[in-house]
């Protein structure tokens, strides 16, 4: 199916796509701050700049859009149209995920994904965050 905006307008959309502060990533945020745990943002020297990173528990959070990060849910396939284009990239995230994950484990972090579709359900949320945070402390 050919694309219905110019692509002047598809470039400006493409711009305004966040990769930090989206709205997944304040929602999770707002509910740890809730919690009453701190935590920083992004730091750069932990493997894939981790979301949240809660230092003294050896834990962090990366929060991934289920698109970008080919989740296995309805939100996470590959588009048919460009599919040479968007299937290596895609790919390569989730590659790239897995290697973060796995270099931090290595360096005794604890990880969590939180995937944009799991913040549709806010109960099951809270508790899994929880539950993540409160364990090994």
């Amino acid at each position: 199916m050919a694309d219905k905006l110019t692509p002047e307008r598809r470039s400006a959309n493409m711009a305004k796509i966040r990769t930090k502060h989206t709205k997944p990533e304040l929602l999770v945020r707002r509910m740890v701050h809730g919690m009453g745990i701190r935590y920083r943002l992004h730091r750069k020297d932990l493997p894939g700049k981790p979301d949240l990173v809660f230092g003294p528990r050896r834990k962090v959070i990366f929060v991934h859009g289920c698109f970008w990060h080919l989740h296995d849910c309805r939100d996470g396939r590959i588009p048919a149209s460009r599919r040479d284009y968007w299937e290596p990239k895609l790919l390569r995230n989730a590659e790239r995920d897995a290697e973060h994950a796995a270099a931090l484990q290595a360096a005794g972090w604890q990880v969590l994904t939180v995937w944009e579709c799991e913040t549709k359900d806010l109960e099951a949320l809270k508790n899994r965050l929880a539950d993540f945070l409160r364990t090994g402390e």
